[in-house]
């Protein structure tokens, strides 16, 4: 099968749709087309014509987009995404043939959640991935933004009184209002809003990352602050990073839930090649069928929990890996 990205957005109206069979026909494809995953799998002995489930599959370690150009085929990117970093820290690169498919498939994700886009005055608190450039995040959320055609609709650095008169206008509307922030950028927000007003009715969304800006806190503590100083009963999560192009989403308490085309899977803390289904924590592996041009099989640094119903949680990170600020916060 020859994967291109229009199939993959296909999927979804598919009713005979089946992820383990896509998946694996899509490491197969990787695995002949993709330089680095196959000699990665060489270097494992791993005949991929051997692999039967998705638990044999070998999952890139997620350093590679640090060292490597993880592409699947030749072609010349239309975006290149870079992860939040320090000047200590080397970025990951995530090279993308098609941005309007990133787009699309974001797209596709969030509404499957929360409803079509248009319905929605979308405002980000982003100001650290703005300064730095590059970041998917902000790709995305620009998008979004684009999509709803709302005038109120935009970025927000540091004008906090600007976005208050935003969302009271998009409420005297009566526009559902979704608020995206990194979490020390929310944090601001909700110490000057202590006691003076609350945001009810508003979807509040972190993204992670305190980017040194504040101490780092554990989800539970980051939410409740949130929750008390905004006036708001839940705080939404979106699970993301550079080197994935699909999102998972939590409606709040921590849970979260993949897009169609994303699939959590764990590996034992001790043996990263031990992957099973009876796993209920562990190190984190995403099959993202979207990365069609880079590799769908990754193995993160993230330590997880995975509950009966498919939803899963984030419990923290590996000692000694990369504070990444997208997508998760560290205990």
């Amino acid at each position: 099968m020859d994967f291109k990205a229009q199939h993959i957005l296909q999927l979804q109206q598919s009713q005979s749709f089946n992820f383990e069979e896509v998946a694996l026909a899509l490491f197969r494809y990787q695995a002949q087309h993709n330089q680095v995953y196959r000699e990665y799998l060489q270097y494992l002995r791993t005949e991929p014509e051997q692999v039967k489930r998705l638990e044999e599959i070998p999952y890139l370690p997620i350093e590679f987009f640090k060292t490597h150009r993880v592409v699947t085929g030749s072609f010349e990117p239309e975006a290149v995404f870079y992860s939040s970093g320090t000047t200590q820290s080397t970025q990951s690169q995530h090279e993308v043939a098609n941005l309007v498919w990133y787009e699309q498939i974001s797209k596709q994700i969030f509404e499957t959640f929360y409803g079509a886009l248009q319905d929605f005055v979308v405002l980000a608190l982003l100001p650290s991935y703005l300064e730095q450039g590059g970041s998917s995040l902000v790709a995305m959320v620009d998008y979004f933004i684009k999509q709803t055609g709302q005038n109120e609709a935009g970025f927000y650095l540091h004008n906090h009184d600007q976005l208050l008169q935003a969302i009271k206008l998009a409420k005297q509307q009566q526009k559902k209002v979704l608020l995206i922030g990194v979490s020390y950028a929310l944090l601001d927000l909700a110490d000057k809003l202590k006691g003076r007003t609350n945001l009810s009715g508003v979807v509040v969304m972190e993204t992670g990352g305190m980017k040194g800006r504040r101490k780092e806190m554990i989800r539970e503590e980051l939410h409740a602050q949130l929750q008390q100083d905004l006036g708001v009963p839940e705080i939404h999560s979106e699970y993301g990073m550079t080197e994935l192009l699909s999102q998972g989403y939590s409606k709040g308490q921590g849970l979260f839930w993949s897009g169609y085309t994303m699939r959590i899977l764990l590996r034992d803390l001790n043996d990263p090649f031990h992957i099973s289904t009876s796993h209920r924590s562990g190190g984190i592996n995403v099959i993202d069928l979207a990365n069609v041009d880079s590799c769908a099989f990754i193995e993160t640094k993230d330590i997880g929990r995975l509950h009966p119903d498919g939803s899963f949680e984030v419990l923290g990170r590996f000692d000694n890996s990369d504070i990444r600020g997208c997508n998760l916060l560290v205990s």
